[in-house]
């Protein structure tokens, strides 16, 4: 585990202000991480919103990030939801992590979905060369890929909205790596972290506006993580 995930008190992060109720609400920590390894992970494919299922390592995975929160990341004495894209390589990593904690209900929330990624969808590194030249080098994304921006919109309103339920409460968020990405994007931070499998960021929510906290990495390097784009 790269972090102990305490919320850093020294370093000044951007913030980003979400329209959003105007009740005041109490500062909360989500922490949003990636799922397990899916099998188009194992193959290397872009994924965007197709819904391949996790494989036995990302299930492995999932347990494994579970006793890493257990011991001490995310007490579950403090943890006032969990809540997961609709993705199933997502919604299982979700529920694994949450029956280990002993946590119910999941709740799921498309807004959490990863990004579409247009004609690319399915396709290995290879092939988007073979058929996109040129496209990887310079940055380029395909007709249909969703926008950072449009991702990291929906993605923050969803975080937002969660802190008004969860009155100080700390969260657990299951989503994507290019979600996560997008959301740094959004907050002025630079997207170029390849976020692996059961990696993520901890972010304090607090009247409609979003910190970004430390990186943390729930599977140790040594064990199996995939670092594919989407």
């Amino acid at each position: 585990m790269r972090t102990t995930g305490e919320w850093p008190r020294r370093r000044r992060y951007p913030r980003c202000v979400m329209s959003g109720p105007s009740t005041p609400t109490t500062p909360s920590r989500i922490l949003v991480i990636r799922h397990g390894q899916s099998t188009w992970n194992a193959q290397g494919r872009w994924q965007g919103q197709a819904d391949p299922p996790l494989t036995a390592v990302g299930e492995t995975q999932a347990l494994q990030a579970a006793s890493v929160l257990a011991a001490g990341l995310l007490p579950t004495e403090r943890l006032g939801a969990v809540i997961t894209s609709d993705l199933q390589r997502a919604a299982v990593t979700a529920s694994i992590i949450a029956d280990e904690l002993g946590f119910a209900p999941v709740a799921m929330d498309k807004r959490l979905r990863e990004r579409h990624a247009g004609e690319w969808q399915g396709l290995t590194r290879a092939e988007v060369d073979e058929q996109f030249p040129g496209y990887l080098a310079s940055g380029q994304r395909p007709a249909g890929f969703e926008p950072s921006e449009a991702a990291g919109a929906r993605a923050s309103s969803c975080l937002v909205g969660l802190a008004h339920r969860l009155d100080g409460a700390s969260a657990l968020v299951v989503s994507h790596g290019g979600i996560l990405r997008a959301l740094r994007v959004l907050l002025g931070i630079s997207d170029d972290l390849a976020f692996a499998n059961l990696s993520g960021q901890w972010f304090e929510a607090h009247n409609n506006e979003l910190t970004p906290g430390e990186v943390v990495e729930l599977v140790t390097s040594e064990r199996p993580i995939t670092t594919t784009p989407l």
